[in-house]
């Protein structure tokens, strides 16, 4: 089967709480399971949305202006830092 590499470099910001990223919202009135976790956080993606966790790295904007969550152990596992030209 083929092999394909990413190429395109990303923005990413951990994120711990709300204010550290602007992509990130408060959990939506119909998500009741998180509803009122201070803690959790909303980021609106292509998909839909995604609750993201203290730890999660937010990255964007693509193509289209969107952002997306991704969890710690992806991230790790998928990226590693570019060196600025």
């Amino acid at each position: 089967m083929p092999l394909f590499r990413k190429t395109a470099l990303v923005e990413a910001t951990q994120w711990f709480k709300h204010g550290d990223h602007d992509a990130v919202q408060k959990i939506p009135p119909f998500h009741h399971e998180h509803a009122g976790r201070d803690d959790l956080g909303w980021v609106p993606t292509l998909e839909g949305g995604h609750v993201v966790t203290p730890g999660d790295w937010i990255a964007g904007p693509g193509a289209k202006g969107e952002f997306w969550p991704i969890k710690p152990e992806v991230f790790q596992a998928t990226y590693e830092p570019a060196n600025a030209a």
